[in-house]
């Protein structure tokens, strides 16, 4: 068996919170083909690495699909010279789930059996709530309690505010992103009343995590971290700082109780070997999509258990993001739980052959080969978007 191309399929999507997901085909001579996924946080990185997606495509073209293990690094080590993170490892993400499906195609048996087996029966999950629905008391309450009642036992939101600024008298939205990591004592106040409020209305037995987006600087997390845990017991605290700089990381936690998770950002087992040495995080956060695939998330979880860190994945994209995460984590005794997107997972139904059952707040995996899962290529067909 041969590679015969890697097809990447820009799709418009209401069920992706940024609009669209960048799926990622790879096909074969013998005409089986596997899927991955790469869908980022902007219009324009997706448009990047769907350039870069078929460059790779003409490299790897005519290989053995089997040799995952050599096409990782194959791909990996062209890219030294201009730097091997962000977007060339995450095309080699798309591209290594991609083959893992493949190979489980072939072999008639599901990833997780090819990584080990599995050590669990399913995947805990930790979701999302609707925070547009926060428009009330009544509304916060609403649909928190719709979450616990699903079964999920853990759920995670930002609490902060994103705020535009102005410069030089125009407006610019920095979105996610970080200016000066500053945040108003009254934004502070709020964050803490929302956050207490969820606790109240969860109950003391469901995890409340909080996602900073590693938007803020030393002082502004420790306060913001610290007036969390005042409001009410919190189980972690997201990406404090941004990641370029550890240094920050470990500033916020030698000034804090809560437990740091980290690494959504971080791309590769290199950059979490400094994290795992220097004690910087309680939980570990690798997205399958962005830190090099299922190959790397097993290796990256691997070392986590010698440090006895709990690997927790980060998807919140696609279909493909949440069931190779899953894959990978059937296999992992140091496993906390998966992140969904929302506890609802019926808005990926338009795109994939079958729903995802995460009934009782657990996602239950089919012996179905490969990743379990295939997806509807007439949708994505008709909502493909055009590119130059």
């Amino acid at each position: 068996m041969k590679i015969t191309g890697v097809r990447p399929w820009l799709i418009e999507s209401k069920a992706s919170y940024w609009g669209e997901f960048l799926f990622v085909e790879v096909t074969t001579d013998e005409g089986v083909s596997g899927w991955g996924e790469i869908t980022t946080t902007t219009k324009l990185a997706n448009r990047a690495l769907c350039t870069i997606l078929r460059q790779i495509g003409i490299a790897v073209t005519g290989e053995d699909p089997a040799r995952i293990e050599y096409l990782w690094h194959k791909i990996f080590r062209s890219f030294t010279y201009m730097g091997s993170r962000g977007a060339a490892v995450e095309c080699l993400s798309a591209i290594d789930i991609a083959l893992w499906d493949i190979r489980g195609k072939v072999l008639g048996r599901p990833i997780y059996e090819l990584l080990g087996g599995a050590v669990r029966d399913d995947i805990p999950l930790y979701t999302h709530p609707d925070q547009s629905k926060f428009t009330s008391k009544e509304g916060v309450i609403r649909e928190i309690k719709d979450i616990v009642e699903s079964g999920h036992t853990a759920l995670k939101f930002d609490p902060y505010p994103h705020q535009g600024r102005k410069t030089g008298g125009v407006a610019r939205e920095w979105r996610d992103g970080y200016l000066d990591g500053s945040m108003t004592r009254k934004d502070e106040r709020k964050a803490a009343e929302l956050t207490a409020l969820i606790r109240e209305t969860a109950g003391p037995d469901v995890d409340i995590l909080i996602d900073a987006h590693g938007r803020f600087d030393v002082p502004t997390a420790i306060r913001l971290c610290r007036s969390l845990e005042e409001a009410g017991q919190i189980d972690w605290f997201e990406e404090p700082c941004p990641p370029e700089s550890l240094n920050a990381l470990k500033q916020v936690r030698e000034k804090i109780n809560a437990p740091i998770s980290w690494g959504e950002r971080g791309h590769t087992k290199w950059d979490f070997v400094p994290v795992l040495e220097n004690k910087l995080a309680d939980y570990i956060m690798p997205d399958v999509t962005w830190t090099g695939g299922i190959t790397e998330l097993k290796k990256i979880s691997a070392l986590c258990e010698a440090y006895y860190i709990p690997v927790s994945p980060h998807d919140a994209a696609g279909p493909i993001n949440v069931v190779a995460g899953a894959q990978v984590m059937m296999t992992v005794p140091n496993f906390y739980k998966l992140e969904t997107s929302e506890w609802n997972l019926s808005k990926y139904d338009h795109l994939i052959d079958r729903p995802l059952d995460n009934s009782n707040g657990s996602l239950k995996l089919t012996a179905l080969p490969g990743l379990g899962i295939e997806m509807n290529r007439d949708y994505l067909q008709a909502h493909e978007i055009a590119l130059a």
